[in-house]
């Protein structure tokens, strides 16, 4: 590594992927280092980590002594002893770099994607501490296994529970699911319906079993067990739910009912205390509820679906006068980060439950019930929800509350009523828009958690609805749609336009409404009528348009048509 690459590491300090090792007192023993190679390789994410031998803990760069004869470091003989003391053996990265007179000796540990240990059987992993420092921790039995599932090589919930026989489970508890099923056909799986509950089991993989049960798996106990079994063979699981006046505590309810009988308390709960308005929007009623009914119902059975079994600790929905926030223990499977959740395809930690949920038709059978989440919330004038306080130990979402934006609420449904309701890419943008004076591609980009690229197609059909204008490379509200909004729009000067970029905005109004104006062109494009019409004649030169009429009421159609 070079210097500055060093030195830039450095100055972010220790954390989950960067760890120092001081040699001022001694030099590290080749058990020590080889344990905190195993430690960082144990760590959570994909990324790269990186050990510093040379570095204080504070950061003050003491230098790293020589580990070989000659006064040097050899870096192919270090390499070659990690790899011959880990199991499975690592290939890490090692170099030494001079920074200010002294050696830092740098080793890159790649992320496994299964439990390391040393050659002697010892297992560490990198945590937070009670400090909020970085520290080396065993690893235990039960954390490989989270481990395992947070990286798609593990279904915990397919693991048979030793202890468990079919009498821990509840007759009462199949037959909610077939009710389940058949309240929600169209969305479930309706050949459930006919079966027994041995055959109900085995078909959702339940059990293992042939002509008889063999063993029990944590799926059947979570969805078929009886509240005793579920408190002695499943002790994690446990659900909160809590309604949060201010200081006061109206509802605080601690669970271990089987999955399925806590979605239906959950929702008993929620539909009692959810509030609803009403618009008439032509002379369509449309509801407008104080927390959208499918974007909460997501948001928890998410949460009970993807939760680390492996961990103590309750599921909470909580509700607080402003918000839901629900909490789930463990944190986003490995690949999941807040910046791709919209876009990364679905990794569930528990699939066998994530498929019952589905067949039961609970959930989303596209797995994007994230996304269900987010178009609920804004199509009904809400904030979007929030991700933010979710880390390593927990996921924790967020349903903003408080009063629904009402005429934002009237333009989705009126955009719907005439087959132009966006999709969620389009409404993401228009919340942005709304809330703020201007848009830049890049700003559009990391709203949709896409590409600069499919954030400009995105901003150019809403353009071409007539939701938006572009100036000088920034895209605010129209003129029309912030009217409705009643939004201030922004009092900036007109800045020459991308010429290609207007031409590809009047070219899409014309495809989808037949024919434009030099008027209509110049609010697209947020541009002067003059230059609006250099556009046109453009096009019309290059034989794209055809101009029909004449004077100031003039308008233009694509070549060819009649």
């Amino acid at each position: 590594m070079d210097p500055k690459s060093v030195l830039d590491l450095i100055a972010r300090g220790e954390t989950l992927e960067i760890e120092f090792k001081g040699d001022s007192r001694g030099s590290l023993s080749d058990r020590d280092l080889v344990e905190a190679v195993v430690c960082l390789a144990n760590r959570p994410g994909p990324e790269r980590a990186w050990l510093f031998l040379g570095v204080e803990d504070d950061g003050r760069i003491t230098g790293a002594r020589p580990r070989h004869e000659g006064g040097r470091t050899d870096p192919a003989r270090l390499m070659a002893l990690i790899s011959s003391r880990t199991s499975p053996a690592l290939t890490v990265e090692v170099s030494v770099t001079a920074v200010g007179g002294r050696d830092i000796l740098a080793i890159g540990v790649p992320p496994s994607r299964v439990p390391v240990s040393t050659a002697d059987g010892r297992y560490l992993r990198r945590a937070v501490g009670g400090d909020g420092r970085p520290i080396c921790v065993p690893l235990r039995f039960h954390e490989m296994q989270a481990l395992q599932a947070d990286r798609g090589l593990l279904d915990y919930s397919a693991l048979v529970v030793p202890e468990a026989d079919w009498d821990d489970l509840d007759p009462l508890e199949f037959e909610r699911l077939r009710r389940s099923v058949r309240e929600r056909r169209g969305r479930s799986d309706e050949s459930l319906l006919e079966l027994s509950d041995l055959d109900l089991a085995k078909a959702l993989g339940a059990v293992d079993a042939n002509a008889r049960v063999h063993g029990v798996r944590l799926l059947g106990l979570l969805l078929f067990g009886r509240e005793e079994a579920l408190r002695r063979l499943v002790p994690a699981h446990e659900v909160a739910i809590q309604v949060l006046g201010g200081h006061t505590v109206e509802v605080n309810a601690f669970h271990r009912w089987p999955l399925l009988r806590m979605m239906d308390e959950i929702d008993a709960y929620f539909r009692v205390r959810n509030t609803e308005r009403e618009l008439l929007v032509g002379m369509v009623r449309v509801g407008v509820p104080a927390y959208p009914p499918a974007a909460f119902r997501e948001g928890v059975a998410n949460a009970l679906i993807h939760r680390d079994y492996t961990r103590l600790g309750a599921v909470h929905v909580q509700w607080y006068t402003d918000r839901i926030e629900i909490h789930s223990p463990g944190g986003l499977p490995e690949g999941v980060r807040l910046d791709n959740l919209l876009v990364t395809s679905p990794r569930p930690r528990n699939p066998l439950l994530s498929d019952a949920f589905k067949r039961a038709g609970l959930v989303e059978r596209t797995a994007r019930g994230v996304d269900t989440i987010f178009y609920e919330q804004l199509r009904n004038g809400r904030a979007v929800p929030s991700y933010a306080r979710t880390g390593a130990e927990g996921v924790v979402l967020v349903l903003p509350g408080g009063d629904p934006d009402m005429a934002f609420v009237r333009l989705i449904a009126e955009l719907g009523l005439s087959g132009r309701a966006p999709d969620l890419d389009g409404l993401l943008l228009l919340d942005a828009l709304r809330r703020q004076e201007r848009l830049t591609a890049v700003e559009a980009a990391a709203r949709i958690q896409k590409s600069e690229g499919e954030a400009g197609a995105v901003l150019a059909r809403l353009v071409v609805a007539g939701l938006a204008g572009s100036s000088g490379g920034t895209w605010s509200l129209s003129a029309e749609a912030a009217r409705g909004l009643s939004v201030p729009r922004p009092d900036t000067p007109r800045r020459p336009a991308d010429p290609a970029a207007s031409e590809q905005v009047v070219l899409q109004y014309v495809a989808r409404h037949g024919r434009i104006t030099r008027r209509v062109t110049a609010q697209l494009c947020g541009i002067a009528p003059a230059a609006a019409g250099r556009i046109l004649d453009r096009l019309v030169r290059s034989g794209r348009l055809q101009r029909k009429g004449s004077g100031g009421g003039a308008w233009y159609e694509a070549e060819g048509r009649r």
